[in-house]
């Protein structure tokens, strides 16, 4: 299930009702743990997420993640343990043996074939179709494996043991491990050393293994014996007893030292060059902010809003070809990425200032970390150009963009079009086919081609109620203004850099306003600035400068993320003046510009 990347939808704290929802859920599915065992898998006082996510066929799971580690997995209302709660609690689940070179085909996505199971002296676990259980390598307690048994106990044995033993759901090196901090599986000796050969004779662990490496050299054909499907077996490309006589030593869980820091390095090179989406993400992330931060951020500029430092300066130096999106990190959120760069990283210091809102009031400038942080070579052509003149990242507007959205009402005019419920279009591509559908169906007036007739469909769509019976025709202007005058107005926002952004109504447009402030004091009061890429905080030190006057910043009330720019006396003039003239901003999405003070004569 987890043998190829997965994709999260959601990560949430578990709130406390849920967690005991969960506790009772665990002791259910789990009736041999005891209530100290349950209270150390879910403490009261530690915080778990719930991790949502789909697998790679498309299937819903929902993880537990404590400490980083996911513990338990939940697929169609079963929960399932981790190996990373097994390797402390390894009695949880009743447990198959095997081979150690089975493990790889494990983690390729195979099930564990009753030929490769191997028989304990105390005979197979008793478990029922369906039950959950655990895979373990001899010599070693701690499972590397959790699934589902594929038949009975007794079943098993009345097959002659062939056949499918254990569906496995998850494993040690999959993505679900993956998913946690990485870490190996512990060395718990198997307490039962005893296990009967495929003749029904009892030997140590020992002999049997020595046994086994006797076989392989004589018997090639064998592929069962390791307990894997032969479709795997194929699409591996060698045979499972080559894997045996090639990589036992590697693979065993028992191996020297000497083998266990070669396997090590190995696993790390492998590690280093497939990478998963979410740590490629994470080094993006880091690389952003590090490049923002050398070459972006100068002192006079701090204290500088979290939000304007991500927006402004974090993705101007995504590389190209590359989006960055924080929720597909393991982060998840700006504030929780920061938090890292100042706790652990010591490269920052974020200060709430405002209640709700966070800045960045210190910048560590000598941290060696950032003092070795190269600019990337494609960067530097951009950043050359970048601090040319006042020294300032130029600002370029967002390209927005009117569209039309078609409502359940209009649907029928569309499908030909096969245009449905809830697609946008340009109004020209809403005029273009109104303009084919009238022609289609033959509905231009002969006598007069300024009007077009209409039919039930262009009635249900265009009329009211009270005009059915009076209208049978339109002109052609009234024809298109009711159309769209019928369909959800929205609006496309394309920042330079970012992706392109669809919402539905209109636009927020720049509101400026003067307010009175004691007896006769006027301020100019400007907001959402925001919508349109701008921080608040280097409007108003521009603004401060052009008209020598204090200016403060101040939570938008109602309003999320939004900051309120509040200026001494009534400078809508020179505010419209720097958004039309500076930053380019169209005059329509500027309201508020005829609140400027009238020229008059002086008496």
């Amino acid at each position: 299930m987890f043998a190829k990347p997965f994709r999260v939808k959601s990560n949430t704290v578990l709130k406390g009702s849920d967690r005991r929802k969960l506790k009772a859920d665990l002791s259910a599915a789990f009736p041999s743990v005891s209530a100290d065992e349950l209270s150390e898998l879910v403490p009261n006082k530690e915080e778990i997420n719930v991790v949502k996510i789909y697998a790679h066929k498309g299937e819903a799971v929902t993880l537990y993640v404590l400490h980083k580690n996911p513990i338990f997995f939940e697929v169609e209302k079963r929960l399932y343990p981790t190996v990373y709660v097994l390797w402390r609690h390894p009695s949880l689940l009743p447990v198959f043996r095997t081979w150690a070179p089975v493990l790889q085909k494990l983690i390729g996505g195979a099930d564990l074939m009753l030929p490769g199971v191997v028989m304990p002296s105390c005979g197979l676990p008793d478990v029922k179709q369906g039950s959950c259980c655990a895979v373990l390598i001899v010599n070693n307690r701690a499972p590397v494996a959790v699934g589902k048994a594929a038949a009975s106990s007794a079943e098993m044995q009345s097959s002659g043991m062939k056949g499918r033993g254990v569906c496995v759901l998850h494993t040690y090196m999959d993505y679900l491990w993956a998913f946690g901090d990485k870490s190996n599986p512990p060395s718990l000796p198997d307490e039962d050393d005893e296990i009967e050969d495929t003749n029904g004779e009892k030997c140590k662990v020992s002999e049997k293994e020595e046994r086994r490496d006797d076989d392989d050299d004589d018997d090639d054909d064998d592929d069962d014996d390791f307990g894997t499907c032969a479709e795997e077996q194929q699409s591996s490309g060698e045979t499972v007893t080559d894997q045996a006589s090639s990589g036992f030593e590697e693979l065993n869980l028992t191996e020297t030292e000497e083998d266990k820091v070669e396997s090590n390095e190995k696993g790390e090179e492998n590690q280093d060059e497939q990478k998963t989406p979410q740590e490629e993400m994470d080094a993006l992330l880091l690389q952003c902010f590090l490049h923002a931060l050398k070459s972006k951020i100068k002192k006079s500029e701090l204290p500088l809003l979290t939000s304007t430092f991500l927006r402004n300066h974090m993705f101007t130096c995504c590389p190209s070809g590359k989006q960055l999106d924080i929720k597909k990190s393991s982060y998840k959120k700006l504030s929780k990425f920061l938090q890292v760069m100042q706790q652990q990283h010591n490269l920052i210091r974020v200060k709430e200032l405002t209640k709700g809102v966070e800045s960045i009031v210190e910048v560590d400038w000598k941290n060696q970390q950032l003092r070795s942080f190269s600019i990337p070579e494609e960067a530097g052509v951009e950043e050359t150009a970048v601090l040319s003149g006042e020294g300032e990242t130029p600002y370029h507007p967002p390209e927005i963009t009117t569209l039309y959205s078609v409502s359940a009402r209009l649907e029928p005019l569309f499908l030909d079009a096969n245009k449905r419920k809830g697609t946008t279009m340009l109004p020209a591509d809403v005029r273009s086919i109104i303009t084919e559908y009238v022609k289609k169906n033959e509905l231009v007036d002969e006598n007069n081609k300024n009007y077009v007739t209409i039919n039930p469909t262009l009635c249900d769509c265009l009329l009211e109620k009270s005009e059915y019976q009076e209208v049978e025709s339109l002109k052609w202007d009234d024809l298109f203004s009711r159309t769209l005058g019928r369909m959800q107005e929205c609006y496309q926002v394309v920042f330079p850099g970012q992706a392109a952004t669809v919402k539905k109504g209109h636009i927020e447009p720049i509101d400026i306003s003067v307010a009175s402030r004691g007896s006769n004091k006027k301020v100019t009061l400007i907001k959402n600035l925001e919508v349109y890429g701008l921080d608040p905080a280097v409007v108003a030190t521009a603004l401060q400068h052009r008209v020598q006057a204090s200016a403060v910043l101040q939570i938008l009330p109602g309003a999320k993320d939004r900051v309120l720019v509040q200026i001494q006396g009534n400078q809508v003039h020179q505010v419209g003046n720097l958004l039309l003239d500076h930053y380019q901003i169209p005059r329509k999405y500027i309201q508020g510009l005829d609140k400027a003070p009238k020229g008059g004569k002086k008496k």
